[in-house]
């Protein structure tokens, strides 16, 4: 699957869902998300293989799973890649254990962290943070609009757009470059996800199509 045609990133909360990350990525499917990142960090390494498990049978022949920065989980379930950050387990490194078939995203906070994710072999960089957030509390400053103007400058692979995103200012995160975003707080705790996952594609889908 093409990245640059994925739209709504789909992230999972287990601490910001009303019922279940399940149920969360089932609704999120069956709006059409594409792209589903399993990230959780308050259950054991067992518990985490058998909910990534029950993941990767959701999203069988719909959408790509990818597990946040832990290459063990991903390997033993054998999901379709990782996503990392900057202080996560270095690029080569994943890449030899995953092999090249896998794909590896990597959170750039600036210019010179984007162009030496795409240096290195990324699949895609995830922006952040664009706003402010507060679903994770170490991410940094908000960087603003122009990270992602700056970043879709120098780079050719697609940029995906974290922190702080909801469908007011969604349209100007598209606008200013990415190809795709992530919002958890303004959908996970919401009581129809599937209408909200919906909502974000559309969005997206439109102002893509204007560009």
């Amino acid at each position: 699957m093409n990245l640059k045609y994925i739209d709504f990133y789909f992230i999972t909360d287990s601490k910001l869902t009303k019922k279940s990350v399940f149920e969360d990525v089932k609704a999120a499917i069956k709006a059409g998300v594409k792209i589903v990142q399993y990230r959780e960090t308050h259950a054991s390494t067992k518990d985490m293989v058998k909910e990534a498990s029950k993941l990767k049978e959701l999203c069988k022949d719909k959408a790509i799973l990818l597990i946040n920065n832990r290459i063990d989980i991903a390997l033993a379930i054998n999901a379709n890649g990782v996503h990392l950050g900057q202080d996560d387990m270095p690029y080569g490194t994943a890449r030899l254990l995953l092999g090249y078939d896998k794909i590896i995203g990597i959170t750039a906070h600036n210019v010179e962290e984007a162009i030496e994710a795409e240096n290195l072999g990324a699949d895609y960089v995830g922006a952040s943070p664009i706003f402010e957030t507060k679903t994770k509390l170490d991410a940094g400053k908000a960087a603003g609009l122009q990270l992602l103007k700056d970043i879709k400058e120098n780079i050719k692979i697609p940029i995906v757009a974290i922190g702080g995103i909801d469908l007011d200012n969604l349209q100007s995160v598209i606008e200013s470059g990415a190809d795709s975003a992530v919002a958890m707080s303004a959908v996970i705790p919401k009581d129809n996800v599937e209408e909200e996952c919906r909502k974000f594609i559309n969005v997206i889908k439109s102002t893509k199509s204007k560009n």
